[in-house]
């Protein structure tokens, strides 16, 4: 799925569309689900922190100003509800069954999961192959999912900076995927629309 078909979903989505809603769902519930494990460090409670998130997302999404920061919008409600939920750490707070009715709950088959840990393991040795600092900026807006702001705090440098790095590194992380499997660079190619709609 393409981030302009992203973004035609969030505008659908907006108009209180549930099934444009339960198709973004599908799309980024992998990626809020590993957020949500890797700061509350427990599976169970990832899946409810991550369920939270999207409930909480739908009734907010009217709120977002601009559809092609969906996905970086979505990041940062995952990292703060990750830092309540901590903060917290007392009883968690169910939500409305029939708030998610219109959501597929989608499992991946041995096949899928098998060639999704092949990527991620491919990924990560790419990674090692960066320059220190690419892979820094790279593992910390998509692997620990600070903001450009935070990041340009955490390395005292201009959001600006931060952005650059990021575009740089990207191309860099392209080119190294590229002499690894030439088909998994591809499902990175469109990672710079997103970081291009990100607000900071």
């Amino acid at each position: 799925m393409s981030w302009t078909e992203i973004t035609v979903l969030v505008e659908k989505a907006k108009t209180g569309d549930r099934e444009a809603y339960g198709e973004l769902v599908t799309r980024f519930q992998s990626s809020v689900y590993a957020m949500a494990l890797g700061r509350v460090r427990d599976p169970l409670e990832a899946q409810e922190l991550a369920q939270d998130v999207f409930v909480h997302a739908m009734r907010k999404l009217p709120q977002l100003r601009d559809p092609r920061c969906f996905a970086g919008w979505l990041r940062r409600i995952t990292a703060r509800m990750a830092i309540n939920r901590l903060t917290r750490r007392g009883p968690l707070f169910g939500t409305d069954p029939e708030m998610l009715d219109a959501v597929e709950a989608r499992t991946r088959t041995a096949e899928e999961q098998f060639a999704v840990g092949e990527a991620v393991e491919q990924l990560k040795g790419a990674l090692s192959e960066l320059k220190p600092l690419d892979r820094q900026t790279l593992e910390a807006f998509y692997i620990r999912g600070r903001s450009l702001k935070q990041i340009a705090k955490e390395f005292a440098v201009p959001t600006g900076t931060v952005k650059r790095r990021l575009h740089v590194a990207r191309q860099r992380l392209k080119e190294v995927l590229e002499e690894i499997d030439p088909t998994l660079a591809e499902k990175f190619a469109g990672v710079e629309d997103e970081v291009e709609a990100v607000g900071v």
